[in-house]
Formats: C-alpha cells, sequence, structure tokens
C-alpha cells in the first residue's frame, strides 16, 4: 500500500460508539484495540476505552480514533471536517442521511452556485462532516 491521508478522530469516552457508527455508514471492517488488551496497566476506568480504532471501508475510505486517555485534553472545536467528494450522488447522499441523522446540519444538501451539491453538517458525537457531490459538466 502506498502513503495515504486520513482523519484520526479523538474522543471522550465514546469512540467506539462512534467508530461502530461510522462503520455502519460507510461498511467495511472496524478494527478496536482497547487500552486494557496489551497487557499493560490500563489508566483507572479506561481498561474498556479505545486506545487506537481503524475503519477501512470497501470503498478505500479510512478512518481512525481513539478515546483521549487521563492528562491529554480533547478540544472540540471548528478546526477540523471530514470531506467525503465525489459524483455518485446516490452514495454520497446516503452517507449524508445517515451522518446527519441525529445531528445538526448547517448547510443543507443542496445544489450549490459553483454547480456542486454541497452540504456540512455535526454528527451526533460533534464530528463536522461536508458532502459534495460534482455537478454535471456544461457542455
Amino acid at each position: 500500500m502506498g502513503s495515504r491521508l486520513n482523519p484520526y478522530i479523538s474522543f471522550s469516552g465514546d469512540a467506539r460508539q462512534a467508530l461502530t457508527f461510522y462503520q455502519e455508514v460507510f461498511g467495511g471492517e472496524l478494527a478496536i484495540h482497547e487500552f486494557g488488551a496489551f497487557g499493560s496497566e490500563a489508566p483507572p476506568g479506561f481498561a474498556d476505552k479505545v486506545m487506537h480504532g481503524a475503519l477501512e471501508a470497501p470503498n478505500g475510505f479510512a478512518l481512525m480514533g481513539a478515546d483521549v486517555p487521563p492528562g491529554m485534553e480533547r478540544r472540540v472545536g471548528n478546526n477540523f471536517a471530514v470531506s467525503l467528494s465525489g459524483e455518485d450522488a446516490e452514495e454520497l447522499s446516503g452517507y449524508w442521511a445517515k451522518l446527519s441523522a441525529g445531528g445538526e446540519v448547517t448547510v443543507p444538501l443542496e445544489k450549490q452556485m459553483w454547480g456542486d451539491t454541497f452540504g456540512m453538517c455535526t454528527d451526533r458525537f460533534g464530528v463536522q462532516w461536508m458532502v459534495n457531490i460534482a455537478g454535471t459538466p456544461s457542455a
């Protein structure tokens, strides 16, 4: 496999639920490694929390995440979003429907002035998503 870039998201104790949710959205294989699984002593209350989780979807999407351990700070902010883009309107609209359900839509998924269909939402885990469906090129 060559180099790749993928999002790595930090969670406050609900990484397992979030990564399982993303597996329901995108499909694929989810590997979860808990803090207590490697024989070393886990921080108190963290034996069953996610030290590292990785989702590999059949379409090539990769998403990773973990619960922030004690002593580290998780800062929720608007400094990142996960972007999904392409030409398959049915597939991308399906992802949008699942990601926005139970979350907050900040820009509805609709045709934009640049010709693409675009939307922004924050899912129920506080992760911001952008979905862009490429428009039909002009003749």
